[in-house]
């Protein structure tokens, strides 16, 4: 038998797809929105949890491009939290030196929305303290698709040559340009999918499901999520196992 050797390393980008809130909810006899405004607490829980620990970056899936096949009533709910979080936190985190980024694709949104995303990372784009990441309006396929096209007008505008395109470059125009890539992707409520999350970021990610649902996840899970990862024998497609810290 192989036994595995621990990597020892702390993971410094964490991505969670956070699932469970309606099944929360319904376990509880309540609506869909009441597991969401719980899920809502857990955030916050777990970005001065993560900060705490030691966590540099931290990326959540909070609504996917494919979200929007729910009903619209729930939407409109999921939104209006979006909202809330932002006024109520914002300064809060601003002051904490959290710099926060917002992933996803921009179309379809109203006015109101844009210009709400626009101020959150305009007011904390000089942070540096902690890195959190809002995947809005978000999905994988569409991030490619989206940083193909621009790609493409930089070649048809002359900007650039088609020949110089290599990984380095194209991961310039993806809505995580500048970020390293996640070292560990949590998944909540036992689902055991990546659901179109951060498919060319997550390339080389550690993967962990746990049947914890969303609302429920605490720090001990997180610790527990970390501690699974430190004892993964990482290798990158080498024959010995790497560390972490070296690979950009």
């Amino acid at each position: 038998m192989t036994t595995r050797a621990p990597n020892h390393i702390f993971p410094q980008h964490i991505a969670i797809i956070m699932d469970g809130n309606g099944r929360w909810a319904s376990g509880r006899g309540k609506p869909r929105i009441f597991g969401h405004q719980a899920g809502v607490k857990t955030v916050r829980r777990v970005v001065e949890d993560a900060s705490e620990m030691g966590v540099k970056c931290l990326t959540l899936y909070s609504f996917s491009t494919e979200n929007w096949s729910r009903p619209k009533t729930e939407i409109s709910a999921l939104f209006a939290l979006m909202r809330k979080y932002i006024d109520d936190d914002l300064q809060t985190l601003h002051k904490r030196g959290v710099r926060i980024r917002i992933l996803g694709s921009r179309a379809g949104l109203k006015p109101d929305m844009l210009a709400m995303l626009d101020r959150v990372e305009a007011t904390t784009k000089d942070n540096s303290t902690f890195f959190l990441n809002i995947a809005f309006n978000y999905g994988g396929r569409d991030e490619i698709l989206r940083a193909a096209r621009a790609f493409a007008a930089d070649v048809s505008s002359g900007r650039t040559d088609s020949a110089d395109l290599d990984e380095v470059m194209f991961e310039t125009y993806l809505d995580t340009h500048g970020l390293v890539a996640p070292d560990l992707v949590i998944r909540t409520s036992g689902e055991k999918r990546i659901s179109n999350f951060l498919l060319w970021q997550a390339a080389y990610a550690e993967f962990v499901f746990t049947d914890v649902l969303w609302p429920d996840f605490t720090k001990h899970d997180l610790q527990a999520a970390i501690e699974v990862f430190q004892n993964r024998d990482r290798r990158f497609g080498n024959l010995a196992p790497v560390n972490t810290e070296e690979v950009a």
